[in-house]
């Protein structure tokens, strides 16, 4: 299964519509996680014409997010890996344990918010935030995320330049 991770496309002022490279990433999704700071649930339609969508509320979202769907966390196991999303894990110093404590089942925590790209583990517990492909602030490039999971495991996991 592949898995395609987006998070703060900050549409309509940083998404007008899928720029191209986030499209050529989402023609062969399996799934798409968005990690919350939509802005619009247009965005959410929009993906959702290349594969299912799981989508959690970020602090810029509105009320159509919200309505579409999102919510503040979301469990969801693909090919049984468990995976957790929310929008914001908080400062950097204690993320693992914190989001250990917080989702004690899962094997992977997605999350957004700081638009800066992030893979780590530690314990049984892997996170990942796909940075943003389009709102990149001081990052060197707009970035997402792609999972590929078999039989329950993440056998790979790439943040992926598309900007």
């Amino acid at each position: 299964m592949r898995i395609v991770v987006l998070s703060d496309t900050h549409a309509p002022r940083r998404w007008k519509s899928c720029p191209p490279a986030v499209a050529a990433q989402l023609r062969d999704a399996d799934l798409i996680l968005h990690a919350g700071d939509v802005c619009t649930a247009a965005v959410l339609d929009e993906l959702a014409q290349y594969a299912p969508v799981t989508a959690v509320v970020g602090n810029n979202d509105g009320p159509d997010v919200e309505a579409w769907g999102a919510a503040e966390t979301a469990s969801l196991a693909p090919e049984g890996l468990r995976i957790a999303m929310i929008h914001d894990s908080g400062q950097a110093t204690g993320r693992l344990p914190r989001m250990r404590a917080r989702f004690p089942e899962a094997d992977l925590v997605v999350f957004g918010h700081s638009h800066i790209p992030l893979d780590a583990a530690g314990g049984t517990l892997r996170i990942f935030n796909p940075g943003s492909p389009t709102d990149r602030r001081r990052q060197p490039h707009g970035t997402l995320g792609v999972l590929d999971v078999t039989d329950g495991a993440l056998v790979e996991a790439r943040i992926v330049e598309v900007g």
